[in-house]
């Protein structure tokens, strides 16, 4: 949307105040027995108030009605959203699924929390410790009603359509190729602007940061300053038919209403916020003598676990870059892992499936499950001249990487009707290559 203003900078301590009330944020103090402009004063707490200072995350908001003043919260339909990991049998197979369906307007209207839809996911969300993965699909705006997560942070990857994102901190225009991150207990409703897919990793107990860059230096990767967070804006809207705010609370749906829209926050400040980021602005590692760098060169964001070095969830893409290496095989070895990797393509052809692997899908790889390059790739880059080449020109994959050892929901399994039953076929392909009588070469 032209005209939208940002703060820069991720994790800082900003402040914004709607131009419309200057002087809205009281000055020298957070709680004054009289905010100006007659507004409430209401703290949002993304920590424990007594974690260290580096890890305290919140943000004092001032609006014209407090959040608490609404209706009973009641249980609603929660459709395909689900956190019961055993409602299917475990299947250690390669999955891959063709693009996920997205609903006509013509035949039937769904806004964005009627379209998502659970494929996969491990942990609880009452013990504070876990990871979901969700698709979105939807052709219509939410109207009169908000959502709001309780069990954790949404990091939302738009792969078809652009979405209106309007938080109580502002408002976020959020194009594919973009990410956003809305964190545990803001409120937020989406427009969209025809018909819409994208994908969502939730993690319960810990909030993304940037990974550490050790020898890297001090630069690098996602980069500060390129995340942007809104700047603040209000709407004082009395809604006689009851605005709903629906609620995710211990992986299912409540929802109650109010007579005002919860948009009402006409100043802020602190450093618990929305945000965005343009993967184009990622400042990419890669190797430039001889072998396959491990993906975590490519960590865009990662929610910690209390295990050194392991996480809860990493966001890793893969995007456009210059392949140099010397006497390798330049594309993804062959591995197994005892990480969980789920993958979706945003835009393009990922360099080890070229066929099959199709925006607005997905695949995963579970833990210890092997994958690597198809048949193709292989005897492609096996042969193939080395000489300096743009690799994922015009594309970009990401990864949603894991500790956790995911289920695959009934709906990932059978409901979706996207699950490629075929994919293994990719592997077969390959030959034995192994000749007895080879020696080195004599120097």
């Amino acid at each position: 949307m032209a005209g939208l203003k940002y703060l820069s900078g991720f994790g800082n301590e900003l402040s914004s105040e709607d131009p419309r009330c200057p002087g809205s944020l009281p000055e020298g103090q957070n709680n004054p027995q009289v905010c100006p402009y007659g507004l409430y004063a209401e703290q949002l707490s993304g920590s424990a108030f007594t974690c260290p200072r580096p890890a305290n995350k919140r943000s004092w908001l001032y609006r014209i009605l407090p959040s608490v003043k609404h209706k009973p919260f009641a249980s609603m339909q929660f459709g395909d959203l689900t956190d019961n990991w055993n409602e299917a049998e475990p299947d250690p197979n390669q999955m891959r699924w063709l693009p996920f369906t997205i609903p006509k307007s013509s035949e039937t209207k769904v806004d964005f929390v009627t379209g998502l839809h659970t494929v996969c996911g491990a942990g609880d969300s009452k013990s504070r410790n876990g990871i979901a993965i969700h698709i979105y699909t939807c052709n219509t705006s939410m109207v009169n009603r908000c959502f709001n997560n309780s069990d954790g942070d949404f990091l939302i990857v738009p792969q078809q359509g652009e979405i209106l994102i309007t938080t109580e901190f502002g408002k976020m225009m959020v194009e594919p190729n973009e990410i956003c991150v809305i964190q545990q207990g803001m409120r937020f409703s989406v427009d969209v602007f025809g018909e819409t897919r994208g994908y969502i990793l939730e993690v319960y107990g810990a909030h993304f940061e940037l990974p550490d860059l050790g020898p890297i230096g001090a630069n690098g990767l996602a980069n500060p300053r390129d995340f942007l967070c809104p700047v603040a804006w209000y709407e004082d809207r009395t809604v006689a038919t009851g605005y709903i705010v629906v609620n995710k609370y211990q992986g299912k749906l409540f929802s109650c209403q109010q007579e005002f829209s919860p948009f009402n926050v006409v100043a802020w400040h602190g450093n618990y916020t929305p945000y965005k980021y343009n993967l184009e602005n990622f400042m990419v590692i890669n190797c430039v003598a001889f072998d396959h760098a491990d993906p975590s060169i490519f960590t865009v964001l990662t929610a910690k676990s209390t295990r050194p070095g392991v996480a809860i969830a990493d966001f890793v893409i893969f995007p456009p870059r210059w392949g140099v290496a010397d006497h390798t095989f330049r594309p993804p070895y062959y591995h197994r892992n005892c990480m969980s990797e789920f993958m979706g393509l945003i835009k393009g052809h990922y360099e080890a499936k070229e066929e099959g692997f199709q925006p607005g899908g997905g695949s995963l790889h579970s833990i210890m499950t092997p994958h690597g390059p198809d048949g193709e790739c292989f005897e492609k880059n096996s042969t193939s001249a080395l000489k300096p080449e743009r690799v994922a020109e015009g594309t970009m994959a990401f990864m949603f990487e894991s500790s956790f050892s995911m289920a695959v929901t009934k709906w990932g399994l059978e409901t979706c009707q996207r699950l490629d039953k075929s994919y293994y076929q990719c592997w077969e392909s390959l030959r034995s290559h192994f000749n007895p009588n080879w020696r080195p070469n004599k120097q």
